[in-house]
């Protein structure tokens, strides 16, 4: 087992009423939620979101990157859907932490796009691994996925442990000028899935 449940409670939003509910990996203490809304059907294809941790886009606004606004409309969605839910993972900086994805965005001041920082730094392009999911899913009894992603990773993931994903939606929100490279980085070195008319 890669995580353990903890508790629940409610949580109010700006888009309805969610519940959070805690799961903490035994061995490293590591700590993710799930967000639901509504009574979930399991029987058939769940609107979901992974979303992994990004404090900067998340929490402080930065338009660097896409994350809050992608995180804001799968809540959006959720709500209007009437249920679903959101793995958020402690992954920070496609899983290079906090304080080495401010180094990475130095290093992108300087000229580098978001893999070539990375990798300057030593580490892979992306580092996130989604085993987690597996053990979130199953204290909900969801097998079946309707997956709000751009990104063939996931989607790869999900097939790996066994999850199916019966859709995708695309979720092309939170571009500006401030992140234009970085999204064309995100479609041309990791393959992530945008239409042209989104």
């Amino acid at each position: 087992m890669s995580v353990q449940f903890v508790d629940s409670s409610k949580l109010p939003t700006q888009f309805g009423e969610f519940c959070i509910h805690g799961f903490q990996d035994p061995q490293t203490l590591k700590e993710h939620v799930v967000l639901t809304f509504g009574e979930l059907n399991t029987k058939e294809a769940v609107l979901a979101r992974v979303h992994s941790e990004c404090l900067t886009g998340d929490a402080l606004f930065s338009a660097r990157c896409d994350c809050g606004p992608q995180l804001q409309e799968a809540m959006r969605r959720i709500s209007e859907h009437g249920s679903g839910m959101i793995m958020y993972l402690r992954q920070e900086g496609r899983g290079i932490g906090l304080m080495n994805k401010i180094r990475a965005y130095h290093l992108q001041d300087d000229g580098a796009d978001t893999v070539e920082a990375n990798e300057a730094l030593g580490f892979g392009a992306d580092q996130r691994e989604y085993s987690m999911c597996v053990d979130m899913l199953a204290h909900f009894g969801v097998t079946k996925l309707k997956l709000m992603t751009n990104n063939p990773r996931k989607l790869d993931a999900m097939a790996k442990y066994g999850i199916q994903v019966e859709g995708r939606e695309e979720i092309k929100v939170g571009h500006n000028v401030h992140n234009e490279g970085y999204i064309a980085t995100k479609g041309a070195k990791l393959g992530h899935m945008f239409s042209d008319d989104a």
